[in-house]
């Protein structure tokens, strides 16, 4: 069983940046894969971010690519997303997931284990 816990959400002006943080209670992430999910108000959850333990390959929506940065720091068993230029299209609460693997995904149904979630609100 993984328990995950985000933090880092709040209200930013356009161009803003924030760091979440995605905790985990288990101490072997690196066998794990974990992504970063975001459902906006009337819409669908969908995956912005991924890494996968071994090489910390990372994925991203192609939407976010170049504002979207994902990291791990397995000493602290915490993922972050880091995300600059935010725009309010970004506005969604954002959930970390993770699943026991080595390959990234964007689906919901490939992922086990899911935070509460933390609520971004862009907006001038």
């Amino acid at each position: 069983q993984v328990q995950l816990v985000e933090s880092g959400g709040g209200s930013v002006q356009p161009g803003g940046s924030l760091r979440l943080s995605c905790a985990a209670s288990k101490s072997t992430l690196n066998a794990y894969r974990i992504a970063w999910f975001r459902q906006a108000p009337g819409k669908e959850r969908e995956g912005v971010s991924c890494i996968v333990g071994g090489d910390d390959a990372t994925h991203y929506l192609d939407s976010v690519k170049g504002r979207f940065s994902i990291s791990r720091d397995n000493a602290k068993n915490t993922v972050y997303l880091q995300i600059d230029s935010l725009k309010p299209e970004d506005t969604a609460v954002y959930y970390c997931a993770a699943a026991a693997g080595y390959f990234c995904s964007g689906l919901m149904s490939s992922y086990t284990y899911w935070g509460q979630g933390t609520q971004v609100t862009v907006s001038s």
